[in-house]
């Protein structure tokens, strides 16, 4: 898991204007809570949280008053069409101290021979592990699967710390059979050609 160091600023200014201002300033406007304690309006700088945020779970060492606090993402809120980042929410975090994260689901192996499709029921499994290491992501063996064979969450194998907070009976995957497309009834071409 990767530690990402951040400068974060205390801001005092909210509204939509004080947050336009903000972002042309290239930076993002957040909140981090956690701890019982009340919230922390910050400002971040835009091209570092968006370089850390392509991490999934990532780590950030944010740098607030003069101290280091751990922080995980919570919720990130994209502009739909440009896709920079609008805001952000994180959680401050301890060491040792368990989180509840969404870990992606990444498959390796071959399918059965045959014409069969993999289907994902569930992009990403939730877990609990410690804060500071959070794996990146589950990978799952499709080796061999054959039609109507399904990965349930309770099937996957953890990383050692990190337990399940799924439903164990989910199903994570499945594979389901080709549809063969039809070829037109002859019927209807004899009568095309009548």
């Amino acid at each position: 898991m990767s530690e990402v160091k951040l400068a974060a600023e205390s801001r005092s200014e909210f509204g939509k204007g004080a947050a336009r201002r903000i972002r042309r300033e290239n930076k993002v406007p957040g909140v981090v809570y956690g701890h019982g304690g009340d919230p922390i309006h910050v400002t971040l700088p835009g091209h570092e949280l968006s370089l850390a945020l392509r991490t999934p779970n990532v780590l950030l060492a944010l740098a607030l008053d003069g101290k280091t606090q751990l922080a995980i993402p919570k919720a990130v809120q994209r502009d739909p069409l440009k896709g920079f980042i609008e805001h952000v929410d994180l959680l401050l975090v301890k060491s040792g101290e368990k989180v509840t994260v969404e870990l992606p689901v990444l498959t390796e192996g071959e399918l059965a021979a045959g014409a069969n499709l993999l289907e994902h029921v569930l992009n990403t499994l939730s877990v609990e592990t410690e804060a500071t290491h959070i794996p990146e992501s589950v990978t799952v063996s499709i080796e061999g699967l054959d039609s109507g064979d399904a990965v349930h969450a309770k099937d996957i194998k953890l990383p050692a710390g990190t337990t399940l907070a799924t439903d164990a009976d989910a199903v994570v995957l499945q594979v389901l059979s080709a549809q063969a497309e039809e070829a037109p009834a002859e019927s209807d071409e004899a009568a095309a050609e009548a």
